[in-house]
């Protein structure tokens, strides 16, 4: 377990930091004490035009609003939460960009949480439908295990016309697709590690769609850890929470967190470091998790957790294994996730592949992809979502790449949805480069000759 410094900037949660104290934000009116921080808003508006959604719906308020105005308004005790939060994508580049650092997406969460509790009817329409989406750790074990059969069922016109009728889930996209074999059933098959080691050991933190959908990303992550003789854990673990803290569903959430710190912290305890594969599991370990949930290890958790890339840059003579590699296909159009750039995480994979020889991996520019998780799968947010993806649409148009690139899945949904690009993971492109010696990247989404195996 290593104490080295992860390359941050000061937004960037888990660099040195005082001890954090989870405060809530809408307390019962007889607790109604200040949030520490709401008052250090001068507003800038800084957040508003950093917001996507505001950028493209007039009617949206903005973050500044959401946040500590609406906190100012809940101290006169007469103000509900103003159903307008549920608009908010959760991207969180308000956290980002505010300069007096103010706990926009913290205010944002718990308003959320409070107006579910309060003001959703739980047999709503909206309801129901946000509950599935939040939760699709639950579902998606049931369809994985027919996953030829759920292919084809979810690829039905008529079953998206149906979710649209009753659950106001779109139409326009395509389901995900399930693999046929889960990760985690492969992990369990292959007989677990390969590599043993008392000094590098890591615990991977895969979360649910590389297990049910993108076990491709899943197993490149194991082959190229343990390329640099990594021992690898595969803890028990639930949904990071992510998709529960944007649909208000914070009961949700703490249930999925309690099983995860558990497990994380026993392999932390073990000597093991909490590596994420998706920038939005490893968001949600290491700043959502401490302001949301006062959970014994959830701390320890937060400051040992890491993205892949991360990691093995700063543990890895990573720039130095990759000289000399090449891959097939190698122009790739990069889109760095908002959840990786308020982690200080977005120009990493950029400098990383551009070690590999003869590759071209293009920036296709700061602009939000526009899904956000469950937001762009929302019925009445769909065209709002394609204006916001609109930017990056265009630029990936522009960039003469084959093929596109980024950490985040539901990124990539909204990647291959507005270009039509084939979409991979840095993680595959390693994989391809350190460990099938320059195997193709794209096509299928999985490396040529690596679907399957050890």
């Amino acid at each position: 377990m290593s104490d080295a410094e992860r390359p941050t900037d000061d937004h960037v949660p888990g660099a040195e930091r005082e001890e954090f104290e989870p405060i809530q934000v809408f307390p019962e009116p007889a607790e109604m004490d200040l949030r520490p921080g709401a008052d250090n808003c001068y507003k800038c508006s800084t957040c508003d035009t950093n917001c996507p959604v505001a950028e493209v719906d007039d009617d949206f308020p903005g973050p500044k609003f959401q946040g500590p105005e609406q906190w100012r308004l809940k101290r006169q005790e007469d103000h509900d939460v103003d159903p307008s939060v549920m608009k908010c994508s959760n991207c969180m580049r308000c956290d980002h960009a505010c300069p007096s650092e103010v706990p926009l997406s913290q205010m944002h969460n718990t308003a959320r949480g409070e107006y579910v509790d309060e003001h959703v009817d739980k047999l709503s329409r909206e309801y129901v439908r946000n509950r599935i989406l939040a939760n699709y750790g639950r579902l998606a074990p049931l369809a994985a295990r027919f996953p030829r059969l759920s292919n084809v069922v979810m690829g039905l016109s008529i079953t998206k016309w149906l979710g649209e009728k009753t659950l106001g889930i779109t139409s326009e996209r395509e389901f995900p697709e399930f693999a046929e074999q889960t990760f985690r059933s492969w992990w369990a098959e292959r007989g677990g590690a390969k590599v043993s080691s008392d000094e590098k050991r890591v615990a991977y933190f895969h979360g649910c769609y590389s297990n049910y959908n993108t076990t491709e990303v899943a197993k490149a992550f194991v082959r190229v850890f343990e390329h640099f003789g990594y021992e690898i854990l595969v803890p028990e673990q639930r949904c990071s929470g992510t998709p529960m803290y944007a649909n208000g569903m914070l009961e949700d959430a703490r249930s999925a967190a309690e099983v995860n710190v558990r497990e994380l912290a026993a392999a932390i305890d073990g000597g093991a470091d909490v590596i994420a594969s998706c920038t939005s599991c490893s968001m949600s370990l290491r700043q959502e998790y401490p302001e949301l949930f006062d959970l014994e290890g959830v701390e320890r958790v937060s400051e040992h957790t890491w993205e892949a890339l991360e990691y093995l840059r700063v543990h890895e003579d990573l720039e130095g294994a990759l000289e000399g590699t090449s891959v097939e296909m190698p122009n790739f159009a990069y889109h760095a996730p908002c959840h990786a750039r308020n982690q200080g995480l977005d120009g990493q994979a950029i400098e990383v592949l551009e070690t590999i020889d003869g590759v071209e991996a293009r920036d296709v520019g700061d602009s939000c992809s526009g899904i956000s998780g469950t937001y762009g799968w929302k019925a009445e947010n769909y065209e709002t979502s394609m204006k916001i993806g609109s930017e990056m649409f265009e630029h990936m148009e522009e960039a003469d790449a084959t093929t596109g690139l980024t950490e985040c899945p539901t990124c990539s949904m909204q990647m291959e949805h507005g270009t039509g690009y084939e979409i991979t993971h840095p993680l595959e492109v390693l994989e391809a480069a350190l460990v099938d010696g320059g195997a193709a990247v794209g096509g299928d989404g999985q490396n040529a000759g690596r679907s399957g195996g050890a």
